[in-house]
């Protein structure tokens, strides 16, 4: 990592600069009701000096911290520090707006919370970098940060904010809408996977169904994500009043089970290219030797081409269970529920925190499924005595 100054950490210092630049601009926005547009409050007008020191303190402590090139630890430390003050701001901020106001009024985080909130994440991203925690560490710690993020969405702390009471007013639909996310990102998934890994390890077997299969796929990549589940919608139509039991079995030109398909064809390229790269991964000494111990086809391919191939199959995976997180907020456009049921609704209705509701669940999803299937690549790149 490059340095300037005496130890100091150039992308701390870039940091640090975006931070100052965050407490400078509007922190909170203070609003009559959850529709109006509000008004942006900077840090010293939302609360008493009293409340808001110690938070801006702990900010500063931590970007400067930040700023040390080593050991990298502090700096990790100085993001949690940054959060923790980031976060009692936007708390004691809150509350006070609240109490000098009507009961309509709603306060929100503005661009200065949402701009610090990004800087002291890539901080804390920089920091474990350059850290280089083994596997199973990175699991520890994103347990860590996803169980004191529940435990503060749990003690009320942030109840007081917008898209705390838009969750308030809808618990019952946000747990029915993100089992059916869940089920839409992880579901199609694993379709893909039965369909595509047999067929993958077929084209890598076969070459003409290899240059037939691959162009068609990777067109089917190219149709942008709108485009693909409209297409659905009268083909399925068709389908479900055609074909008998259809219906029954939830097959309709809307809801769940064209965005489901849609999620499916947009999966198939990634899994099925990263089985083929992944088995022609194998070095061809490896496959001498094992036809020269007398292994099968069958044999081969499950003790030398899939243990060799895992990791770029793994990356395949990771590639589909993330891209499909983020497309099946689409699915909330045409009924096929999910957290995007949030994001329309508050897009139709001006809702900001409405919109917030289905988007933060959702990176927060996507950002934690691709740091898991970091880690299940990693630990199947090393060697026993490397996971020891």
């Amino acid at each position: 990592m490059k340095t300037t100054g005496a130890g100091l950490s150039a992308p701390g210092l870039l940091f640090a600069v975006a931070g100052l630049a965050a407490l400078l601009s509007p922190f909170m926005t203070l609003a009559a009701n959850r529709i109006v547009a509000g008004e942006g409050i900077f840090l010293w007008n939302m609360a008493s000096a009293g409340a808001v020191i110690p938070g801006a303190a702990a900010v500063l402590a931590g970007l400067g911290l930040g700023l040390l090139q080593q050991p990298a630890s502090l700096r990790f430390a100085g993001a949690v520090l940054g959060l923790g003050g980031a976060l009692w701001l936007l708390t004691q901020g809150a509350s006070s707006l609240l109490a000098e106001t009507g009961e309509y009024a709603r306060v929100s985080p503005a661009v200065g919370f949402w701009v610090l909130l990004v800087v002291l994440m890539l901080l804390m991203a920089d920091a474990l970098t350059a850290m280089a925690p083994r596997p199973l560490t990175r699991g520890a710690i994103l347990v860590a940060i996803l169980s004191a993020l529940g435990l503060i969405l749990w003690s009320g702390a942030l109840s007081d904010l917008s898209v705390m009471q838009e969750f308030a007013s809808r618990r019952d639909a946000f747990l029915r809408e993100t089992m059916r996310h869940l089920g839409l990102a992880f579901g199609s998934l694993a379709a893909a996977v039965v369909i595509g890994f047999p067929l993958g390890i077929l084209a890598h077997r076969r070459a003409a169904l290899r240059s037939a299969t691959l162009p068609v796929l990777s067109f089917l990549q190219t149709i942008p994500s709108l485009a693909m589940f409209g297409l659905m919608i009268p083909i399925l139509s068709w389908v479900g009043a055609t074909l008998p039991g259809a219906r029954a079995l939830g097959i309709a030109g809307i809801g769940f089970a064209p965005a489901f398909t849609a999620l499916v064809l947009y999966s198939l390229l990634p899994v099925v290219g990263n089985t083929v790269a992944g088995l022609a991964s194998a070095p061809p000494a490896a496959l001498e030797a094992a036809r020269g111990m007398g292994m099968t086809p069958g044999q081969r391919l499950r003790r030398v081409e899939l243990p060799l191939g895992l990791p770029i199959i793994l990356t395949g995976l990771r590639i589909v269970l993330v891209q499909n997180i983020g497309l099946a907020v689409i699915a909330g456009l045409i009924g096929g529920g999910g957290f995007g049921t949030f994001v329309f609704q508050g897009l139709n209705q001006t809702a900001t925190d409405l919109i917030l509701l289905g988007a933060l669940p959702t990176v927060v999803m996507a950002l934690s499924a691709a740091i898991v299937m970091d880690i299940l690549v990693d630990l199947t790149r090393r060697t026993p005595k490397d996971k020891t």
